[in-house]
């Protein structure tokens, strides 16, 4: 079972090991705090309108849209029309902070970005292009690649006044900590963002906390999101829960404290995928919204 970080304060004081606690205080004393984004994908493919309501009970401050096969809010925005879509937000007073669109990929994303653009959103998020498994020169060369290719769209997100959050997803030319350190070395556009996922990478969580404070406020998007037992073949639920802060193995302190050394401003998304894709973490909304509340608690605790 996963301590939380009060329940080991309270453990240390007892036994008179106050000494580990420190590091914690800055976190306490900085005035931080997360900038929530709810997945609608979360709640599989129900409708919008259900959805929005779930974003201040979530402590989120704006919505990310998925497209299919995760979600289909994203379909649900075209099937409706902009107006009504935006007739909807404001209805409900929800901002629209992020797209997400692995299926348009990084080269699709123009009108997307236009779209985002109309909507007041700032954030599109997708996965890199090029070559897989690369290592040493070759991976940087491939990154220089991508980073080239990605001028023109890079123009465009300028001109939108969005940034383009690249995602370490798996099987992928960005999928390593070495390649999104690249990223941003090769890359001095503030528009082009990482969106960070812990599960794709070693479940390491002090190599985790040294990989936020290198990407520094080029960080766009924190899942809050472990591997736990992998999302990739159907599980009990318990066991596909684990993916969850606060329920699997992977402690997330060192990668709060580095979010708050580094100042962090972006979003952070309280994830996980479901098996099969499409359908919502749990039977019902008000037991998603539960659950993601269940772990904002974990993650506030740390603070």
């Amino acid at each position: 079972m996963q301590v939380s970080r009060r329940q080991f304060s309270a453990t240390c004081a007892a036994a008179g090991a106050a000494l580990a606690l420190p590091q914690f205080a800055r976190a306490a004393n900085s005035g931080f705090q997360f900038r929530y984004l709810l997945g609608s994908c979360m709640y599989g493919y129900a409708p919008v309108a259900e959805i929005l309501p779930e974003v201040a009970k979530t402590g989120s401050v704006a919505l990310d849209i998925w497209p299919k096969a995760h979600g289909d809010q994203r379909e649900q925005l075209d099937a409706m029309g902009e107006e009504a879509f935006a007739t909807l937000l404001k209805q409900h007073n929800v901002p629209l902070g992020c797209i997400t669109q692995y299926k348009l990929g990084p080269f699709g994303l123009q009108d997307e970005m236009r779209l985002a653009q109309r909507l007041g959103c700032s954030t599109i998020v997708t996965g890199g292009k090029g070559p897989k498994g690369l290592q040493g020169g070759e991976l940087k060369r491939g990154v220089a690649k991508f980073v080239e290719q990605m001028k023109p769209h890079l123009a465009v997100a300028e001109e939108t006044g969005v940034t383009i959050a690249i995602e370490n997803h798996g099987n992928n030319l960005i999928e390593s900590p070495d390649s999104l350190r690249w990223l941003i070395d090769l890359c001095p556009s503030d528009h082009l963002g990482i969106a960070l996922a812990p599960y794709h990478l070693d479940q390491d969580s002090n190599l985790l906390a040294e990989l936020i404070l290198a990407l520094g406020d080029r960080l766009s998007v924190f899942y809050a999101w472990q591997y736990g037992m992998g999302c990739m073949k159907k599980l009990p639920k318990r066991q596909e829960l684990l993916q969850m802060p606060g329920r699997g193995e992977l402690d997330f302190a060192p990668l709060v404290d580095a979010l708050v050394e580094t100042k962090f401003s972006g979003w952070t998304e309280i994830f996980m995928h479901p098996v099969p894709r499409g359908i919502p973490i749990l039977e019902s909304t008000d037991k998603v919204t539960t659950e993601i509340n269940r772990s904002r608690a974990y993650l506030e605790d740390l603070l």
